[in-house]
């Protein structure tokens, strides 16, 4: 198969770009990035060689969660520019081969949507049914502990339903009170929704990355009430089991498909925690009509306490995370697709989370780089990891921004624990480590602004910067080039079986891709210890061509953050 095959879609040799509205580059001084800012940028990711550019959200918002907590969907919130910025973004975008993937956000909306607003109004509102609204827990007063009308916990701390006092019934909302969950039962909400979605693809969007969809079909038992959930150890329960993979999901979706999406040249992405490769197939096989592929939480989550939250911190083994991406690699080999990611907006610096952000941040970045970008999928680049950009190394509770984060420390503090404890898982998981702004140069705010920055630059800025990476050939940022390359130039890469290699070796990631005769032998070592490795049957693959690391040197021992790419015809 060739990259130019007509039954393969354009998104499967591509390489994606994740932009950070706010953290990317602002245009006009006042600490918040923008639109215009990434128009201004567009030339930088033309040379990192990238396909496409996902952009977090611009609509007009209160900025409770920075953007995703919409309260218009029809148009750009003056912070970050006007709907001719866009246009003018699209276009210039275009004009450089790249194209522009929305984030749509329609599993909740701000409670200063007017469709909201128009709900709460009154319980006749003919809006009513666009959310979630039910009354008090029979035998109890509304307002007192134990009322709402489920045990549900809010991902955000709290509990899940908010009591309205204009009409005394409670809403739902999965993340904060501000979010209140669209009713996706109602087949109204899911019109506006598909029409919203046409409006933008007219105005030149090519794809949506689209949040928490796999959250939208809640189970609701027959006379109209929601399940409780299991409590562990408090009064509030896990309801993801009722919302999460819903039962109406698929429905949904196919019926978004059919009405918005097909036969259009696009890219879908379903952001989906909870879901299992099994799940994800149902999701991506093209033969189903619903998106493109999914992103998994599934490797995100083997560094935290098995049955806790993220926050219960726990290291990584890697023959954990092999075992996971291969199952992953090949669940979806026959129908569906992978997307690939380390890193987004709501993730750590995966240099500090994995890697070492401190004498090995440049090797350990391009092997962790290695490693993703070789795989079978779509990758996605989150800004700044091109350059092995670190954690912001936050030393106090006051330096935060992040409603996760903030609710989470406040909770765990009410629990009893320490300071030094909160701020130490604060500085490893917070989505604040990857909202720092993009560090452009040495300038005094990294060149990302002339103002004073929303959140403050990490100061190592001076030596981590995309000036002093595009001017060093051995830099973070070319070995991302180079792998882009590698994917748009080598079909193996693009669709290759996958074969993962030495299973139980604890520091190095081996695995074999092979298409037409073609072979691709990856081998990383992710530690910072010599690893030695024996290939057995497979050893006669390091005759090939070495396509990335050493030239020379023993292949039998791999230096610390050490790889080998080597391709054999």
């Amino acid at each position: 198969m060739t990259l130019n095959d007509p039954n393969s879609p354009w998104w499967r040799h591509a390489v994606c770009y994740q932009v950070y509205v706010r953290s990317f580059a602002d245009s006009d001084g006042d600490g918040i990035g923008d639109l215009p800012g990434i128009t201004d940028r567009l030339p930088y990711l033309r040379d990192l060689g990238v396909d496409a550019l996902w952009i977090t959200p611009f609509y007009t918002s209160p900025q409770n969660d920075h953007g995703y907590d919409v309260a218009d969907y029809r148009d750009v919130d003056p912070l970050f520019g006007s709907l001719a910025d866009l246009d003018e973004l699209i276009a210039s975008a275009h004009a450089r081969g790249i194209r522009v993937v929305m984030d749509l956000v329609v599993n909740h909306s701000s409670d200063e949507h007017p469709w909201f607003v128009e709900s709460r109004s009154s319980v006749d509102s003919p809006k009513r049914d666009w959310y979630w609204w039910r009354p008090a827990r029979p035998g109890h007063e509304p307002g007192t502990p134990g009322a709402e009308p489920t045990n549900w916990a809010s991902f955000f701390g709290g509990p899940a339903w908010e009591l309205d006092e204009t009409t005394g019934e409670y809403y739902l909302h999965l993340f904060s009170r501000k979010q209140p969950d669209l009713n996706w039962e109602n087949p109204e909400v899911r019109g506006a929704v598909h029409a919203m979605m046409r409006r933008w693809l007219e105005r030149g969007v090519d794809g949506f990355r689209m949040d928490v969809i796999n959250l939208v079909s809640k189970q609701v038992d027959p006379d109209g009430t929601l399940p409780d959930g299991r409590t562990h150890g408090g009064s509030l329960g896990d309801g993801s089991p009722f919302f999460m993979n819903g039962p109406r999901i698929h429905e949904f979706l196919a019926e978004m498909h059919r009405e918005v999406l097909a036969g259009r040249d696009l890219i879908t992405v379903g952001e989906t925690p909870g879901a299992s490769v099994a799940d994800a197939v149902l999701y991506t096989d093209p033969a189903r009509g619903e998106v493109d592929m999914v992103f998994t939480f599934e490797h995100m989550n083997l560094d935290a306490v098995p049955g806790g939250s993220k926050w219960d911190l726990a290291p990584l083994r890697l023959t954990d995370l092999k075992a996971n991406l291969s199952a992953w690699q090949e669940g979806l080999a026959e129908r569906g697709w992978n997307s690939l990611y380390w890193n987004n907006h709501d993730q750590p610096r995966i240099v500090s989370r994995w890697g070492d952000d401190g004498a090995h941040r440049v090797a350990s970045a391009k092997a962790w780089a290695t490693v993703l970008h070789l795989l079978r999928g779509t990758p996605y680049v989150y800004q700044g990891e091109e350059l092995g950009m670190t954690n912001a190394h936050l030393d106090s509770l006051d330096a935060y921004r992040d409603i996760e984060s903030l609710g989470w420390a406040r909770e765990a503090a009410a629990g009893g624990l320490g300071p030094g404890a909160i701020l130490h898982a604060l500085a490893v998981k917070s989505r604040d480590n990857a909202r720092t702004p993009m560090q452009w140069d040495t300038t005094p705010q990294a060149g990302f602004t002339t103002g004073t920055p929303w959140l403050a630059v990490n100061p190592n800025h001076v030596e981590i910067n995309a000036e002093a990476a595009i001017a060093d050939p051995g830099s973070v940022f070319h070995h991302y080039r180079r792998l882009i390359e590698l994917r748009h130039t080598l079909p193996v890469v693009v669709h290759g079986d996958y074969r993962l290699l030495l299973p139980e070796h604890e520091q190095v990631f081996a695995y074999l891709r092979s298409s037409d005769g073609v072979r691709l032998l990856v081998l990383v070592n992710l530690s910072g210890e010599p690893a030695a490795l024996d290939l057995g049957a497979e050893a006669g693959l390091l005759d090939g061509e070495r396509l990335l690391g050493s030239a020379s040197g023993d292949p039998a021992v791999l230096g610390p953050w050490e790889q080998l790419v080597v391709l054999s015809r």
